[in-house]
């Protein structure tokens, strides 16, 4: 398995085409982004919904309409072509995953960027803390909940989270870690008790794959950064593309500038 290390060659390796895979664990060190791209006519109730819910949507960017180079994440970059894999929606209905955008790209198009998770499973790793999924799956089970968004115009839905297991001991441990980076969902929003989440079945996630957890462990649940991908379903836009869970878009932001 291709295995990249920094950035750059991890973005010019989608650009052309030759790796269409998720992204967790590539180009350690480095911050990973959650991606939203709408018509300038829906950004600016997008931007309030991030910010009424910073959560699960912590903002990293906001490129200009129309500019696909995320100047402040990546100059350089081309946010058309350098993400692995993106999912498009019409009226909030997946349409299907392509691995470029260019041919529907539009000059009213705004893209978010918003932090995620991966960038504090690296200090994760670093604590001795690895989630199972890196492993097993490449990609980290998601599940929608019972919690809702706060609702800005037609943006609202219900909260996704990802889900990592852990013994009693080390989830406080993992809780205290993530807690230092705000910009990737930070601490856990609860340990144990899926079903106060309203989640029946643990080995059946929304988004991603299952992972084993072991009888000593309990399922440890943070804010999710496809939360907005649920908030588009109720939208409806005339257009909307996303990232494909799991495929993020690599900056060149370094990972301890999201530590608070």
């Amino acid at each position: 398995m291709t295995h990249f290390q920094n950035p750059v060659d991890l973005r010019a390796a989608c650009r052309s085409g030759a790796y269409d895979g998720p992204t967790s664990g590539h180009a350690k060190g480095y911050i990973q982004a959650n991606m939203v791209i709408l018509p300038a006519s829906e950004a600016e109730d997008f931007k309030k919904f991030c910010e009424r819910n910073p959560k699960p949507c912590p903002l990293l960017e906001i490129l200009d309409p129309g500019d696909p180079e995320p100047r402040y994440c990546a100059p350089g970059a081309d946010i058309r072509t350098d993400l692995s894999r993106y999912r498009i929606f019409r009226k909030g209905l997946p349409e299907g995953d392509v691995t470029d955008i260019s041919d529907i790209w539009e000059d009213s198009f705004v893209t978010f960027l918003l932090g995620c998770s991966f960038t504090a499973e690296e200090a994760l790793i670093s604590a001795g803390l690895e989630p199972r999924h890196i492993k097993e799956t490449g990609i980290v089970p998601m599940f929608r909940t019972n919690k809702f968004t706060k609702a800005v115009g037609r943006f609202n839905g219900p909260f996704v989270v990802s889900m990592r297991p852990y013994t009693p001991e080390d989830a406080r441990r993992a809780a205290m870690v993530t807690a230092k980076y705000p910009m990737a969902h930070g601490g856990p929003i609860q340990i144990g008790d899926p079903e106060a989440l309203g989640i029946r079945d643990i080995t059946a996630p929304e988004y991603g794959n299952p992972v084993t957890i072991m009888d000593d462990e309990l399922p440890v649940f943070w804010a999710c950064g496809v939360t907005p991908q649920e908030a588009i379903l109720n939208a409806r836009p005339r257009i909307a593309i996303t990232h494909t869970p799991g495929y993020m878009f690599v900056s060149d932001i370094e990972a301890d500038k999201g530590a608070a």
